[in-house]
């Protein structure tokens, strides 16, 4: 029997459109959060004695979804995003099968990071291929529906993970990750049509790929808000690395592990969409710049409560809460200012600067995440050190000038 060519099927409607982006920008976000409750668990099945150790099963996965990154646009420019987008979730469910029967802790963190290089090419394919189809109003109005699920998986998924282990053992939460890959998958490879002509697809030249890399690693302002970005993503990926041991061995409450932290990251998700609203009157730079204040003023604090000795669970959470605020609204922007000026080189410029930021970030949150000693100080001093971090980056982006519009 004939395979039947998939281009000439009739177009993808607009909502189904949303369903599947929204799907594809979830693959990411569960591979992280759903597995959190259960680091003590796959920690001790692969044989991790030190308790710090176990955060490597997140960084792995990082790296691997950051590092990956920086070739997918290239290789969708070349053969098109669809066989590419298909590869990379056929490698995110396989890798996801792998993590799910591994028994020692190098075979388990190889599949980590495979699984990350899977699901890099959702995350950067994704937003090539809305590119693509819209553009304009078309465009936001896409990304802002299918955003609302983004913001959603990281609030729902620690509890989803919780719930797994109550029926079933940590191995499930992979396989269910595999079955969800897979799934998604199959909807693209039914419903979803090349979105590249082949008119447009660009040879892989070298020098062409290392001239357009100089040229964005060459811009003052746009290196700046990427390096702010990056330390600022170092603060969120060392509270994922540690918020499981503050949880349970600081504040002996693990059963509170995924309330608590779907809490905090709901106020991240009421920061984004806030930010959505302020941004045409306030201006990117503004908030950000705002907002990057507030979170150094709130992780000043937050330092203070635990050097005076009040730390507990509940202003751990409300300070952590406020933190997550501030970065929902400064990274957005960062994120704008650093692509604004990159508009001839959007395709690579997004790759470099989604290497940079999540390599780097992870390195730094693992880094802080190593420190942790049982209490929540080398956590809270390495989140403010994040934040003062990236205000000395945005200083030399914007030439000391500050608070500009």
């Amino acid at each position: 029997m004939s395979v039947p060519d998939l281009s000439t099927r009739p177009a993808i409607g607009f909502r189904e459109f949303v369903g599947l982006v929204a799907a594809l920008m979830a693959v990411n976000a569960l591979a992280i959060d759903s597995m959190l409750p259960a680091l003590p668990e796959i920690a001790d099945a692969v044989g991790v004695r030190a308790d710090n150790q176990r955060q490597w099963i997140i960084t792995a996965y990082l790296l691997g979804f950051g590092g990956a990154q920086i070739v997918y646009g290239t290789l969708a420019d070349r053969f098109g995003r669809r066989p590419v987008l298909l590869a990379s979730l056929a490698i995110y469910a396989v890798t996801s099968l792998i993590a799910a029967f591994a028994i020692s802790l190098p075979a388990l963190l190889f599949a980590r990071a495979a699984q990350g290089i899977g699901a890099a090419g959702a995350r950067v394919l994704t937003i090539s291929i809305v590119r693509d189809r819209y553009a304009g109003t078309q465009m936001a109005r896409v990304m802002s529906l299918s955003f609302i699920v983004f913001l959603a998986v990281p609030i729902i998924a620690p509890t989803l993970g919780q719930l797994i282990m109550l029926v079933a053992p940590w191995r499930w939460i992979f396989v269910l990750l595999a079955a969800f890959g897979g799934a998604v998958a199959l909807w693209a490879a039914l419903r979803l049509p090349e979105s590249l002509a082949p008119a447009d697809r660009i040879p892989i030249r070298f020098g062409r790929v290392a001239r357009t890399f100089l040229t964005v690693l060459g811009h003052r302002s746009s290196v700046g808000y990427t390096l702010a970005m990056t330390a600022m993503l170092g603060s969120i990926f060392a509270f994922i690395n540690s918020a499981q041991q503050v949880f349970a061995d600081t504040f002996g409450a693990a059963q509170l592990f995924a309330p608590i932290f779907a809490a905090i990251a709901a106020f991240m998700a009421a920061a984004s969409l806030t930010n959505s609203h302020l941004v045409g009157r306030l201006g990117p730079r503004r908030i950000c710049h705002l907002a990057l204040l507030g979170y150094i003023g709130m992780g000043a604090l937050h330092l203070l409560v635990v050097l005076a000795g009040y730390s507990s669970l509940l202003t751990f959470a409300a300070l952590q809460a406020g933190l997550m605020f501030c970065f929902g609204l400064a990274a957005p922007n960062f994120g704008a200012l650093a692509m604004e000026p990159m508009g001839h080189v959007a395709g690579t410029a997004s790759a470099v600067q989604g290497f940079v930021t999540t390599v780097g970030g992870a390195l730094i949150g693992f880094a802080v995440g190593q420190s942790y000693d049982g209490t929540v100080l080398p956590l809270v001093a390495g989140l403010l050190g994040c934040g003062v971090a990236a205000l000395a980056c945005v200083l030399c982006a914007e030439r000391g000038r500050f608070l500009r519009s």
